[in-house]
């Protein structure tokens, strides 16, 4: 199936998406901050340059998109209709990526949280948001 976007148009319209600094991720790091979490932004010297760094509880968060990361059973992963086999590849090999991270992290003593963006909709937003904060004090207690 041929693509229903001009070349130029499709590039326009992928260069528009944002890897850093997105709508979930600006929610999630608004209400940690609004709560007393103080945090790093996309370290560099942790694998995978992880979302939101949290150094005093040794805690990360991604927050990721569902299509991007191939969100199984999720209604805003769809894997679109032209150029499959591609979009196949690319979101396995993010799915990859992650896995690789979460265990390099995971090794270097780091408690990973991910988020994916619909679990930050109107109606489960609040109650993603509080068990992150209990998880994140309950990792800090157990110390």
């Amino acid at each position: 199936m041929a693509d229903v976007h001009s070349k130029e148009t499709r590039s326009f319209n992928m260069s528009r998406i944002k890897g850093k600094n997105t709508k979930p991720e600006l929610l999630v790091r608004k209400f940690l901050h609004a709560n007393g979490f103080r945090y790093r932004l996309h370290d560099k010297k942790l694998p995978g340059k992880p979302d939101i760094v949290l150094p005093r509880y040794k805690t990360v968060i991604n927050v990721n998109g569902c299509f991007w990361h191939g969100h199984e059973g999720c209604r805003y992963f769809v894997l679109p209709k032209t150029r499959t086999d591609w979009w196949r590849q690319k979101i396995h090999r993010n799915k990859e990526l992650d896995d690789q991270n979460l265990s390099k992290l995971t090794q270097e003593g780091w408690k990973v949280i991910t988020i994916f963006e619909c679990e930050l909709k109107p109606k489960t937003k609040e109650e993603t948001l509080n068990n992150l904060i209990e998880s994140i004090k309950l990792e800090n207690t157990g110390n």
